[in-house]
């Protein structure tokens, strides 16, 4: 089965992580976060917005975004959801074992990582206008996984519901 991984760098609202915790369990892709972050893990905020998905979700810790590069050496590729992108992130095709990054929700992914990715970085399109500056985080890690299980023929996941009168 292909494998999706999710990289929140440094977040700060507990909220957020919760939901994005609940989406990375209910589509089997992994949850990868990167300290510091805003708020601790025990947190109720956080625990309570993906409460009862815990069981399901693939979660590592590391301790900066050396270290995440440190322990995950050789592994790619990486996509950088940014404001600052060029291309959209429905122009990429996302292989099997892919990282999706997102940065904190006060200042997004560290400028010099961005640079350095140039070519990886992703955006989702918004309204021509600076006040809309960008996402809430939640849910554009949401919209950065759905593309990526669309692309992949929605593996793993239930594609069928049933009514209560069926």
């Amino acid at each position: 089965m292909p494998k999706l991984n999710i990289v929140l760098v440094e977040p700060e609202i507990p909220q957020n992580t919760g939901n994005i915790a609940r989406t990375c369990a209910a589509t089997g892709s992994s949850l990868h976060i990167v300290r510091p972050m805003g708020f601790r893990i025990d947190d109720r905020k956080l625990k309570r917005a993906g409460l009862d998905y815990w069981h399901l979700l693939d979660i590592t810790y590391y301790d900066s975004l050396s270290d995440f590069f440190e322990k995950n050496r050789g592994h790619r590729p990486f996509f950088f959801f940014t404001t600052k992108a060029k291309k959209t992130y429905t122009e990429v095709s996302y292989p099997d074992g892919c990282y999706l990054f997102f940065g904190k929700e006060t200042a997004g992914l560290p400028e010099e990582l961005l640079v350095k990715n140039i070519e990886s970085c992703v955006r989702i399109p918004m309204l021509d206008n600076d006040s809309a500056r960008s996402l809430n985080l939640s849910n554009a890690v949401a919209i950065g996984v759905y593309e990526v299980l669309r692309q992949w023929g929605f593996p793993k996941l239930r594609r069928y519901g049933k009514l209560p009168t069926d």
